[in-house]
């Protein structure tokens, strides 16, 4: 089954709002996108030890940890 319109922008425009709430934090993930595959999956990618330790510490204060 191809991945219609609605499903690629969806994923997009996920993409978008993960990118922009990790820059809230200053945490960028360089390889940050999505695969359009069935169904679309997002792609985390790749990151160093400082990049996931911010995003950790990130998900814990918002967790009020």
């Amino acid at each position: 089954m191809p991945v219609g319109p609605t499903h690629e922008s969806d994923a997009t425009e996920c993409v978008a709002q993960l990118r922009a709430a990790l820059a809230e934090h200053g945490i960028t993930l360089p390889s940050l996108g999505s695969d359009h595959l069935t169904p679309p999956l997002v792609t985390l990618g790749n990151c160093n030890t400082a990049t996931a330790r911010a995003l950790t510490t990130a998900l814990r204060r918002a967790a009020g940890r």
